[in-house]
């Protein structure tokens, strides 16, 4: 994965894609800009289930994120086979998430595209992204410190591999 030439594709997944994956996507998608590399790096996000599929996402998600200046504009939609060839990155926020896709990967040939978004965290972490769904304040400004930690160092990782 070393073509400068190519864009790259990012994709983050979480449960219902109305809270951590569409938050990584709006952090990453504001470093890419802010880093100048919007032409080179293609980002979107999607859930391993359908429950929530065309809804933006929680308000109370897009009220946090808002107040770092993240713009959550995507709208939810479930993980589909066709991701696996279509994107370069496909990073999971917990390994219940991780596990789910495996029945959406047409083989295990993809599996070298997969990885756990804390995989990229340079800080203290708890080893995977909590899901604030059902807590409070707190659970959503966790989600967004450890969104923004990772989604620096996905930027490093995608530079320093794609030499941009």
């Amino acid at each position: 994965m070393s073509n400068s030439n190519s864009t790259v594709k990012v994709l983050f997944v979480c449960m219902g894609n109305i809270c951590r994956s569409p938050s990584a996507e709006a952090v990453f998608n504001s470093f890419v800009q802010q880093a100048g590399l919007s032409d080179k790096i293609e980002i979107d996000s999607a859930g391993t289930i359908s429950y929530h599929a065309g809804e933006p996402a929680d308000a109370r998600m897009r009220r946090h994120a808002i107040n770092r200046d993240y713009l959550l504009t995507s709208i939810s939609r479930q993980i589909k086979e066709s991701d696996f060839q279509a994107f370069d990155y496909i990073i999971g926020m917990d390994d219940d998430n991780m596990h789910n896709m495996k029945p959406f990967m047409p083989s295990d040939a993809f599996s070298d595209k997969l990885s756990l978004m804390t995989d990229y965290c340079s800080k203290d972490n708890p080893g995977y992204v909590p899901d604030p769904y059902y807590g409070g304040h707190d659970g959503f400004e966790q989600v967004l410190d450890l969104l923004e930690d990772a989604c620096d160092g996905l930027l490093t990782h995608i530079r320093n591999e794609h030499k941009f």
